[in-house]
């Protein structure tokens, strides 16, 4: 019996892809590169800073001079949080309706605490969910089990009886290693070059309230 439901962020809840593409066009267009469509910024926005400057510049953590790219990027992000993020469609009505069922609900993300928090005040979510585990809240980020599982402990709900849906490998990879249920929001970014079918995950949903099936 499932009786709490975990979510990841960027890419499944809310649609932050314009706005950290906006960070790194910025960056780009500053160093007289062309910008990158949203359609080429969408698979890598679920793996942040790294992903996308790995996108825009061919540049990865240990590189000469990452760090100050992701500090200019993080800079940027910080100075337009919630221009245009909002909540895929669907979304909001799948927490109406979980709450209606009195199934609990949370946010687990890779995300740094200062960006997630105040996005989540913002977007209204904060006084309707019960626990947010973010990326540098804890010791192993996903793909490793431990957000997941420190999820279960703050709502006292075994990891056997939650779901947790996400749009990433790593998030199929961290529920299955904490026990969960993975489902794949196929709606979001799925920025693996794997197709999402062969991840391991029990479901795959086109629509947010297609989860309510599985319930």
């Amino acid at each position: 019996m499932i009786k709490a439901v975990l979510f990841d962020f960027d890419g499944t809840l809310a649609d932050t892809a314009p706005d950290l593409g906006h960070a790194l066009n910025r960056q780009r267009t500053a160093r007289g590169l062309s910008e990158l469509s949203i359609a080429q910024i969408r698979p890598q926005a679920s793996a942040g800073s790294r992903g996308l400057l790995g996108l825009g510049f061919n540049i990865k953590p240990g590189d000469e001079g990452y760090e100050s790219m992701r500090d200019e990027f993080l800079a940027f992000y910080t100075q337009r949080l919630c221009h245009d993020t909002c909540l895929f469609p669907g979304v909001d009505e799948l927490l109406d309706q979980l709450e209606k069922r009195n199934i609990p609900w949370g946010i687990v993300t890779n995300k740094p605490a200062r960006f997630a928090h105040p996005l989540i005040q913002i977007l209204g979510l904060a006084h309707r969910l019960a626990c947010v585990i973010c990326g540098d809240e804890i010791t192993n980020t996903k793909p490793h089990p431990e957000p997941l599982l420190t999820a279960s402990v703050k709502m006292a709900i075994s990891p056997s009886h939650c779901i947790y849906l996400g749009d990433d490998i790593r998030d199929v990879q961290a529920s299955l290693a904490a026990g969960m249920q993975p489902i794949v929001a196929r709606y979001g970014y799925l920025g693996s070059e794997q197709s999402p079918e062969t991840w391991g995950a029990s479901y795959l949903i086109d629509h947010p309230e297609e989860l309510l099936a599985y319930l």
